[in-house]
């Protein structure tokens, strides 16, 4: 299934093509899809299709084509703090794009038939932590993955705002998959070759859109076990209660972000023809990255406890002079990295913002590891 446009040369050609074909409508799906190449999560012989609008397939390692998984995320209305549950989440490639908007509060679940696809997406999980530029801006919600047929989750398992499956759905299946949503939730799946988006609008109560024709694989009907008992999938737990260090790494990455000029920038390529007009807007534009919005405290780790004389107030201020302090000389590292190349802004050496803003932190260096999620430069 695919072929609905143009191959492109590389991630974001597919994208702008995929745009223009109004495949992608929206800037959070269109900033999730530039975010993550989809030839990362291709054997290495194989990364020369990637950029094709088309289904791949290598044993058990399955990727639907390009404007298949738009149409997914587009249908999903996906938004931060939300829960997902994947059903055949194969690779790994959707689930960690939603995990991009769904932010570090959201719920990000994926069940997989195959225990080696599994194995796959924890690998291609892990580069995209380590390697990808992409991980420091966004706030993101990793992806859990647990091995099973998706037809035997156990009853008693919650339910999600937002479930997608990844395998043609027959009539008689239907109702199950629509147990496993909360009411106001959606659910994408195709059914009887037709991927349709279903509105949970009550607790009896639906609605279904068509949105195109697919061809996809059945879902695998469960194997009869010896005792004739079915064997039960549990899904990781829904909600798990976070460490005090945990939530203030989150929230001191959110104020590295945002303080400065704002929410660090999209990145852009140099030294590349732009071969389209809509490569030429994206090019003049400077549009920043819409990053998930959070109410958080100032500080999440208490600090000492006001006296007659504001000492702690004072601290908190020579704290905040020292992070502005710092925020500005790396913006001004920033521009003068920069040059004008007629109309164009163009970035000589690419600065990943965060990361320098966290090691010019005056913290230990196990700390400034920790706020990196131990990330290689």
């Amino acid at each position: 299934m695919g072929g609905a446009v143009s191959a492109g040369e590389d991630n974001d050609e597919l994208i702008d093509n995929l745009k223009e074909a109004q495949y992608i409508r929206s800037d959070l799906v269109e900033h999730a899809f530039r975010a993550i190449d989809r030839a990362d999560y291709y054997l290495e012989e194989f990364r020369d299709s990637a950029y094709k609008d088309l289904a791949w397939r290598h044993g058990n390692i399955h990727l639907s084509a390009p404007c298949i998984y738009s149409e997914v995320m587009e249908a999903l209305d996906l938004q931060p703090g939300l829960s997902f549950l994947n059903l055949g989440s194969g690779t790994g490639y959707l689930s960690t794009m939603v995990g991009l908007i769904l932010g570090p509060f959201g719920v990000n679940h994926g069940v997989e038939l195959h225990e080696d696809v599994i194995e796959y997406a924890y690998q291609k999980l892990d580069f995209f932590i380590k390697m990808n530029d992409s991980f420091d801006r966004f706030e993101f919600c990793e992806p859990s993955f647990v091995v099973g047929n998706c037809l035997e989750i156990a009853p008693e398992s919650r339910q999600y705002d937002r479930v997608y499956c990844g395998a043609g759905v027959q009539r008689e299946h239907e109702d199950y998959m629509k147990k496993l949503l909360k009411v106001g939730g959606i659910l994408v799946l195709p059914l009887e070759e037709k991927l349709t988006k279903i509105t949970r609008t009550g607790y009896n109560t639906w609605e279904t859109r068509k949105i195109i024709a697919v061809s996809f694989a059945p879902l695998v009907l469960p194997k009869h076990r010896e005792n004739g008992k079915p064997r039960a999938v549990s899904l990781p737990a829904m909600f798990e209660v976070r460490s005090l260090q945990d939530l203030a790494r989150i929230s001191i990455r959110h104020i590295l972000k945002k303080s400065g000029s704002g929410s660090l920038p999209l990145p852009r390529r140099t030294g590349l023809k732009r071969r389209n007009h809509l490569k030429q807007k994206r090019e003049h534009r400077d549009t920043p990255l819409l990053t998930n919005s959070y109410l958080f405290m100032s500080r999440l780790i208490p600090g000492p406890m006001d006296n007659n004389n504001n000492q702690s107030s004072t601290d908190n201020e020579d704290e905040d002079e020292d992070c502005r302090r710092v925020c500005e000389q790396l913006e001004e590292k920033e521009e003068n990295g920069r040059r004008k190349e007629g109309s164009v802004l163009v970035i000589e050496t690419p600065i990943n913002l965060l990361r320098e803003r966290i090691l010019c932190l005056p913290l230990p260096e196990p700390l400034k590891m920790y706020l990196l999620y131990y990330r290689e430069k």
